[in-house]
């Protein structure tokens, strides 16, 4: 499949849906107690998207794995943010696993997107 636009990338889409779903959990009041560990999780969460959009609209593929490199290191961080959550009981053991697993597939999916972007190397994108 050709990738024409944004929201031709799965990833892309899985990212979105994840920022969304980390918004409704911090709706929690035991978010409201803790602001630092909140504005990391929508913070994060809340970058990965337009960063694989940043990294998109580059006009070579090694900015655009520049970019992704980025969105990646996000969605590792989020591994981390989640297991504080989860310590501090926050969210449970099954929200944070589920949040786990959309995380390292995103991080894996960009990951996969990144080699091949290194591979090609195409100096123009188009």
């Amino acid at each position: 499949m050709v990738i024409r636009s944004l929201d031709d990338l799965q990833v892309y889409q899985l990212s979105l849906k994840a920022a969304d779903e980390i918004s409704a959990i911090l709706q929690r009041p035991c978010f409201n107690c803790d602001s630092e560990l909140r504005k990391q999780l929508a913070d994060c969460s809340g970058s990965i998207g337009p960063r694989i959009s940043e990294g998109f609209g580059q006009g070579s593929d090694r900015h655009c794995a520049y970019f992704q490199s980025i969105a990646r290191g996000s969605a590792n961080e989020m591994l981390g943010h989640l297991s504080v959550a989860k310590g501090r009981g926050y969210i449970t053991g099954k929200e944070a696993a589920r949040f786990v697993d959309r995380y390292t597939v995103i991080g894996k999916k960009l990951t996969k997107w990144i080699q091949h972007l290194r591979k090609e190397n195409r100096r123009f994108r188009s």
